[in-house]
């Protein structure tokens, strides 16, 4: 089974190569590439299984070249407050097609919410109006930009991420795709 088609271009954009890469890649052309992205044409199951193929591969040598949390972090990270609703959690979810948001109080990491923790309290009658820190998870690791990448996968056992500090502020997130994929 391959991955959704409307991740090509969010995959792409993470290993950062072009439009016109991917196609050469693939065989197609730029703009098959950019209709597919775009959700104007779907490919056949060869293309598709092809563009997954190419990405796969780039990911992995992307990943082998990274040495250090800070290298394979992402910078942008979504952030929430205990206060916010499971609503505005939800719906920053979605939208940003997510599976874990980080909650900050200030500065200070103090908890999650992810996907899975929602579904988990799904039986004791939430409503969208539930402040996330009634149903937030415990505060995910928090490890040095220069932590080595090899060790972070041990720690995404048991957590649903892992931010990392540069300094004394969170710099970035790494997700448990994001360890799994390293390991390939």
């Amino acid at each position: 089974m391959l991955p959704s088609i409307e991740s090509i271009k969010q995959q792409r954009l993470k290993i950062g190569i072009t439009q016109k890469e991917l196609a050469n890649q693939v065989g197609v052309s730029t703009s098959m590439i950019n209709q597919i992205e775009s959700g104007r044409s779907a490919p056949s199951y060869e293309t598709a299984k092809k563009i997954f193929e190419v990405l796969e591969k780039q990911e992995r040598e992307a990943a082998g070249a990274k040495g250090n949390a800070g290298d394979l972090c992402t910078q942008k990270i979504f952030k929430l407050k205990s206060t916010n609703t499971l609503g505005e959690a939800m719906t920053k979810m979605n939208k940003e097609k997510i599976s874990q948001i980080p909650i900050f109080s200030e500065n200070n990491i103090v908890g999650i919410i992810s996907d899975s923790g929602i579904i988990s309290h799904m039986n004791e009658g939430l409503s969208k109006k539930t402040k996330i820190g009634d149903i937030m998870e415990p505060a995910p690791p928090v490890v040095d930009i220069e932590t080595p990448a090899s060790t972070l996968a041990p720690l995404i056992k048991y957590s649903k991420c892992i931010l990392v500090r540069k300094d004394s502020k969170i710099f970035g997130i790494i997700t448990a795709s994001d360890t799994l994929k390293m390991m390939e």
